[in-house]
């Protein structure tokens, strides 16, 4: 048998971290998470633990809310038949609290395809009526005006393996620091910012 073509020291997975010009006023931070090899998005149920675990980290110990606006019938469909917690918090908004990251896994997995909403910080221990009334009405849009509440708000398009981050605390560095120690049961490259 022949050498091997891969390197072998290059971990298979790498998760880009980078500050994002969104305009003066709106502070945010973009992750990527790619097959090192191929430069191709990772996705499905090789993504979703690195995912889940990445942002268990990010909330370290505080309340982490999952924002579903478009799709809120296939998430209470799922949260009831996996008996997780939500709570309906406005006419298209389905607010899901994450207790474990094995849920978190559990829900990136499921909702591999879909685009999805993220906060945590103390704000999120209540309810928020005119951040969730706005999310049932614009989408994920109505982040941009309540970040600044949250430790972090966050719009999820796992099928692009992309998140945006907004937060005014969590900086590249920041981001890295944070989810490091959490990623490296994954073997994940995390790429500094420039």
């Amino acid at each position: 048998m022949g050498p091997e073509t891969n390197a072998p020291d290059l971990p298979p997975y790498s998760l880009g971290v980078q500050a994002l010009e969104l305009g003066a006023d709106t502070r945010a931070v973009g992750l990527e998470l790619l097959e090192t090899q191929s430069r191709e998005p990772l996705r499905g149920s090789a993504a979703a633990p690195i995912w889940a675990a990445a942002f268990s980290a990010l909330a370290a110990k505080e309340m982490l809310l999952l924002d579903f606006f478009s799709h809120v019938e296939r998430a209470r469909e799922f949260c009831n038949t996996h008996a997780i917690a939500y709570r309906e918090a406005a006419p298209r908004c389905l607010v899901v609290p994450c207790l474990s990251t094995e849920q978190l896994r559990q829900l990136f997995a499921r909702f591999e395809a879909e685009t999805f909403g993220m906060r945590a910080g103390p704000a999120a221990q209540n309810a928020d009526a005119a951040l969730e009334n706005k999310l049932s009405l614009r989408g994920l849009d109505a982040y941009q005006t309540a970040y600044t509440r949250y430790t972090f708000c966050a719009v999820v398009e796992p099928e692009d393996a992309w998140v945006t981050l907004l937060s005014e605390g969590l900086w590249p560095s920041e981001v890295i620091r944070r989810v490091r120690p959490a990623l490296q049961p994954f073997d994940v490259y995390i790429a500094r910012p420039q």
